[in-house]
């Protein structure tokens, strides 16, 4: 591959590769980026194309205004949101988008996750956001693009803090997930996959399910997370 762009291209293909391998994906729905901030822009999965036949030569780079910088296929359908989330939050790496059965199943229900337990609570000390659906001019207009301002606008009224809940539902479509890297953000949407499959089982068996309490949340996020973690081999 003679692009000044190899690894970059090579750190998104291995993550989309991953995506497809952690069955999160149904043919050849969703995407992984990941950005290069020192050159202002990122490398996106291009659109269409199934996960057998890709190869890291295909990968599409782009900058944050939608502009191909290398590539001669189209990017994703959703690159227009990637761009705006990286724009917005500059200290994220990698974004993912999928079409996870259980996560988009409450977000067709448009509901929030509720914290019931603490696989939930290892990842975040909050519910899983679900966006509502976007309104009717903003989806006729530039859909994608809005689809980034969606977003921005549910963590803003909900008083959320990107750094701390990677992830979000939207209402009707299905999850975006974001990281430091491509592979983390492919990571929280294996996890945000498997909690929505935890808390649909649970209120299967327990409609009336108490939400974790705050004492346990915040044992098992500061286990991992806080000051004085413990969790793992650092």
């Amino acid at each position: 591959m003679s692009s000044s762009y190899k690894d970059l291209k090579q750190e998104c293909y291995e993550a989309n590769m991953q995506l497809d391998a952690l069955k999160l994906v149904i043919y050849t729905f969703g995407n992984v980026s990941a950005v290069d901030r020192s050159k202002g822009l990122f490398a996106i999965k291009p659109s269409g194309v199934p996960y057998e036949v890709l190869k890291p030569e295909d990968i599409v780079i782009v900058d944050f205004d939608n502009n191909i910088i290398e590539g001669t296929m189209r990017p994703s359908s959703d690159t227009k949101t990637h761009a705006y989330l990286y724009k917005h939050w500059d200290d994220i790496g990698g974004i993912a988008h999928t079409h996870a059965t259980y996560s988009v199943a409450w977000a067709q229900s448009q509901r929030d996750i509720p914290i019931f337990g603490t696989t939930h609570a290892d990842h975040l000390t909050a519910d899983i956001p679900c966006a509502p659906p976007m309104a009717d001019n903003l989806i006729q207009g530039n859909y994608e693009h809005n689809t980034g301002i969606q977003i921005l606008d549910c963590f803003k009224e909900k008083g959320l803090s990107h750094q701390e809940v990677e992830m979000v539902l939207l209402g009707n479509h299905g999850p975006f997930t974001w990281g430091k890297t491509a592979a983390k953000a492919v990571y929280n949407s294996k996890v945000l996959e498997a909690v929505a499959e935890m808390a649909y089982l649970t209120l299967q068996i327990n409609p009336a399910a108490p939400r974790l309490k705050d004492s346990l949340i915040k044992k098992h996020y500061d286990r991992k997370h806080g000051k004085d973690s413990y969790y793992g081999q650092n």
